[in-house]
């Protein structure tokens, strides 16, 4: 009878080569998953030109689209092993769209860490209260991230504030929501006017607006000013606000210089010491105070108003008031040019007609 012997030598070859097959299989994943690691934390593809590269991902891009347009613009290796990171990671459902700046040797890691965490780029553009159309336009003109061509929006229907902007995206669609957005806020204001403000229409709200926002930089002044304008209105008596003097010769941009004295006489659209009530369009794109303030504007006798000497303005309700205080405006210019005081008779200093700011010669008019 034969005896248990040991298994037989047969099966010996078999059982060592699929341990060997097992243990060859395991130092392959080792290796591939080393491999992959130390590619994931390398440094990435130096940038092409400067310290950084400009990375835009469209809203809506799947993982293949962003790895394809990272392997374009130079900041990853490889868009195969981009997917399998991002899918390994648990990153693919995570990626965020946007503008992305990417530095230079970037690993794999950090440019997924990027994308996850969304640290885009952001551009903004101000427009700010009492800036003409025309500045508008040369604000946009020379964003160089924006594209397309434009023309000078009217007058008065931007709404001054700070927007975000995208690289790529159109002037015309920035335009677009500076006025959406001037409609909307001029609709709200309007449903809240006061019954003594002396506008009859939201037009004539931003037109008087632009007045009173180029007149003063002091924000705690506008109401006062546009209390002014608003019992000249009701008189009967013109605005002779200097800005739409300016206006009238620049159509929006700085003139540089002091008002002439022609300038003053000189018969425009928008010269308020030539014409009567309000001008025809809008001398700026006023903001929300300021157009608050024509629409609610504070009881008050005050007609006249002209510089102080410390930023803003004194005001007057009667024309000798009016006069003392512009004599004493005339004495804090003499005294700023180092030019000794003199005493000159009022008449001789102010025009016979009554004014909102200095008659004859405005804040910095000068001979022609």
């Amino acid at each position: 009878m034969a005896g248990k012997g040991a298994p037989s030598d047969s099966k010996r070859p078999l059982g060592a080569a699929l341990l060997a097959a097992s243990a060859t299989f395991s130092l392959f994943l080792i290796g591939a998953l080393v491999w992959g690691w130390s590619v994931f934390y390398a440094p990435g593809p130096e940038a092409r030109q400067g310290d950084t590269t400009i990375v835009v991902l469209p809203s809506g891009a799947g993982v293949s689209a962003i790895g394809a347009s990272l392997k374009q613009a130079g900041v990853i290796r490889s868009t195969d092993m981009f997917k399998a990171a991002v899918t390994l990671t648990g990153s693919d459902r995570k990626l965020r769209a946007g503008e992305y700046e990417v530095p230079s040797g970037a690993s794999l890691r950090s440019v997924i860490s990027l994308l996850v965490d969304g640290r885009v780029v952001r551009h903004y553009v101000t427009l700010p209260e009492g800036w003409s159309s025309a500045q508008a336009f040369d604000i946009l003109m020379a964003e160089d991230i924006l594209t397309g061509e434009i023309e000078i929006p009217e007058e008065g229907t931007l709404w001054p504030d700070t927007y975000e902007v995208t690289r790529g995206e159109s002037r015309a669609s920035v335009i677009a929501r500076m006025q959406r957005a001037h409609d909307r806020n001029l609709a709200e204001l309007w449903v809240q006017r006061s019954p003594n403000t002396v506008v009859s229409s939201p037009d004539e709200a931003v037109i008087l607006a632009s007045i009173v926002e180029k007149e003063t930089a002091v924000a705690e002044e506008r109401p006062m000013v546009a209390s002014v304008f608003s019992n000249r209105i009701r008189l009967g008596m013109r605005l002779e606000s200097d800005p739409t003097i300016i206006y009238g010769i620049t159509q929006g941009r700085p003139l540089g210089r002091g008002i002439r004295r022609s300038e003053l006489d000189r018969q425009t659209r928008w010269n308020t010491y030539q014409i009567d009530g309000l001008p025809p369009t809008p001398i700026a794109n006023p903001g929300r105070e300021a157009i608050a303030a024509v629409l609610n504007p504070p009881r008050s006798d005050a007609l006249f108003f002209v510089a102080d000497g410390t930023g803003g303005h004194a005001f007057a309700s009667t024309y000798a008031e009016h006069q003392q205080n512009v004599a004493r405006w005339r004495a804090i210019e003499r005294q700023q040019q180092g030019l000794p005081p003199v005493e000159v008779p009022l008449q001789d200093e102010l025009a016979p007609e009554t004014g909102a700011e200095i008659t004859i010669l405005p804040r910095g008019a000068t001979p022609e």
